[in-house]
């Protein structure tokens, strides 16, 4: 009685239903509701591992106890030690026939329901109480029929008549709908084994195994469910956020965790910067903060703000992060207020966000002596996106470069330089960044502790860490968030145990590529502080200011060619000029305290607890935008590209269609 995914397209009333890979939204919502509430209405009885619609309204005529008898505990369906293909080849032989003998009727069921998946056809029980079970195939006029009853002289449960013939042809097993209880539970072992199974891939593997093909609708509600069983209730862990921030403080003293619930008990805000990040943070990274936030990709459509800084081998390093319900200037300001209160430090900070987050009033509002800058990348993507020809001189291709040396050099006639060529080749793209504030994305020009570090994009860090978490709920999400950062440091702090140079391994490679090229310079005394270095142009160094009128020393915080070949000259020690920051000892600081997790996260709340547990709502989950194709959203100040021709610069054609004479 094999089935093909075609066997499962009911004979005898054919209802359009949304396949995986089909399309048919409306009417399945239809179907999905009909089945749901069938399966509702009919709850309180047990059922066969497939229902049919026409056997379901039979029922109801005829008042015949239909069951769902796929409530078996899910840990059955498969082990580590047992394949499916074993799991179901025993079950073939869970109802042996006459005599066999079962403890009780609900044993007796069990062993039914395997023993129909396994031969691949669908049953009701016609009789069903605690002392009998009478079954048959639900196929019109097949001879299959099965009665066992309770025996009370040998108190056991034992099958008195049988017929295993089949006259249906597998009639039955072809219209199946899989119960939800079932389904759910062959789910759950999927997750077990890959916790990011998609609809449609559970939905290939059921069809692959169990000949059962499901709609994306049945698959996506199994899911669901499946990991509101193992996970717990994503709705529920809202109220568990109260006692979790407890317990988070709890197990990491001097940490700082604010929880903001609105007048309506809606969940709006949780900010949480662990102890250890803050003490890694104040004693070994540089006074430079990354803001910037992740979407958690989760039901509520909450969203992740993060601080991030550098520790001295210029690895990303999370300081504090908050889940919002919604990325906002309201928000953004809330958590920089939290970041302050968290850090407490009296350093002249320096903070580098996306421009088109619109940060920079917050910042300087809530850290009074705080530089702001620009993420260099998300600018340039909105540069590119902006450019309008016609393009002169090396064309469009030599922006991108011409944009990145102005962002990064450091002397004002290279600045001008660069910009200069933007100009010529696009003087419309020229003044478009000229409207953006210099001192926010050029290093030129901003005002604060420079770092080199305007440029960098550490985004990554927390992306990859949400794509492992976002099925979870909040509580979970927040712990787990915990972990990852608890393991990082761990990962760190050890890597740290081997290092033997003075310098963390970039540093120090960077400063042996500078001495080697310091070989070659010629140093002169102006006096016991300045020199002078020459090679191909000459450069002046003073050794107590520590710069270079190469800028690079004050730039990075490492000496630069020049430098060194001073310190060659005049004997002294490079280390000794080298930022703190860069240095082992620093670093092993940054690393030197750990994360706790909460230890009780997956259990229970008792009693005493739960009564003391105040409500906590999700949040108000907002609408999301329409989904356009990307080439029909326009900004408002974008103009249509107007097309430009390489051969004579004009517009409105290209060189292959181009006729003017050269």
């Amino acid at each position: 009685m094999n089935a093909t995914p075609a066997d499962t397209v009911k004979k005898r009333r054919r209802t359009v239903s949304r396949k995986v890979g089909a399309s048919d939204p409306a009417t399945d919502k239809v179907n999905e509701a009909r089945k749901s509430t069938s399966r509702k209405k009919n709850s309180h009885n047990y059922g066969t591992v497939a229902i049919i619609d026409e056997v379901e309204q039979a029922a109801k005529q005829s008042d015949v106890p239909w069951v769902d008898i796929s409530l078996y505990s899910s840990t059955d369906m498969n082990s580590n030690d047992v394949s499916l293909e074993e799991m179901i080849a025993a079950w073939k032989d869970g109802i042996i026939g006459v005599g066999q003998e079962f403890k009780n009727v609900a044993e007796f069921r069990d062993a039914l329901q395997k023993y129909a998946i396994a031969h691949r056809f669908v049953y009701r029980l016609k009789k069903n109480d605690t002392n009998r079970a009478s079954g048959i195939c639900v196929a019109e006029g097949c001879s299959w029929s099965i009665h066992a009853s309770w025996v009370p002289s040998d108190q056991v449960f034992r099958i008195k008549k049988m017929n295993k013939a089949h006259t249906c042809e597998g009639e039955s097993w072809k219209a199946a709908h899989p119960a939800k209880s079932w389904l759910v539970s062959v789910i759950k072992d999927r997750l077990r084994d890959s916790p990011h199974h998609k609809p449609k891939d559970i939905a290939k593997s059921v069809l692959q195994d169990f000949g059962i093909e499901l709609s994306y609708t049945q698959v996506r509600r199994g899911l669901e469910e499946a990991r509101k069983q193992l996970q717990g209730s994503h709705k529920e862990a809202y109220s568990q956020l109260p006692w979790f921030c407890d317990k988070m403080v709890e197990a990491n003293p001097g940490s700082f965790v604010k929880l903001f619930i609105d007048d309506d008990s809606k969940f709006q805000r949780l900010f949480v910067s662990f102890h250890a990040a803050i003490h890694g943070f104040k004693n070994g990274c540089r006074p430079l903060l990354f803001l910037d936030s992740t979407n958690l990709k989760s039901k509520f459509h909450e969203v992740l703000l993060t601080a991030t800084a550098l520790d001295g081998d210029d690895g990303a390093f999370p300081v504090a992060f908050a889940v919002v319900d919604i990325e906002n200037d309201n928000n953004w300001h809330w958590f920089l207020e939290q970041l302050k209160s968290a850090i407490s430090t009296s350093q002249s900070l320096t903070f580098v966000s996306d421009k088109e987050k619109g940060l920079t009033k917050s910042v300087l509002q809530v850290f009074e002596n705080a530089h702001h800058g620009y993420s260099i990348y998300p600018l340039l993507d909105e540069f590119m996106r902006n450019l309008r020809g016609p393009f002169h001189g090396d064309g469009m291709a030599a922006l991108p470069a011409s944009f990145l040396a102005a962002a990064h050099t450091v002397r004002l006639d290279n600045f001008r330089m660069f910009t200069e060529k933007i100009k010529q080749v696009s003087p419309k793209a020229y003044n478009w960044l000229m409207q953006i504030e210099k001192e926010c994305w050029t290093n030129a020009f901003f005002k604060g502790e420079l770092y080199n570090q305007i440029t960098v994009n550490i985004a990554e860090l927390y992306s990859n860490w949400i794509e492992e978490l976002w099925e979870l709920p909040v509580t979970q999400k927040v712990e787990s968030l915990g972990c990852k950062m608890m393991e990082l440091m761990h990962k760190r702090e050890m890597d740290s145990n081997g290092w033997t140079t003075k310098l963390t391994p970039s540093k120090e490679k960077k400063l042996q590529e500078e001495t080697l090229d310091s070989l070659a310079f010629k140093v002169l005394f102006s006096s016991d502080t300045v020199f002078e270095v020459h090679g191909d142009s000459i450069y002046v160094v003073d050794i107590v200011k520590r710069d270079c009128s190469c800028m690079t020393w004050e730039l990075t915080g490492l000496p630069c060619r020049h430098a060194i070949a001073v310190f060659s000259r005049i004997g002294k020690s490079v280390y000794d000029y080298c930022s703190k920051h860069y240095t082992v000892d620093s670093f092993r600081s940054t690393y030197s305290k750990s994360i706790n997790p909460v230890l009780d996260i997956f259990k229970p709340l008792d009693e005493e607890d739960a009564s003391e547990v105040k409500q906590v709502l999700p949040p108000t989950t907002p609408r999301p935008p329409t989904q356009l194709k990307e080439k029909q959203i326009r900004r408002m100040d974008e103009l249509k590209r107007v097309m430009t021709c390489s051969r004579c610069k004009g517009q409105g054609h290209n060189k292959i269609t181009c006729k003017e004479p050269l």
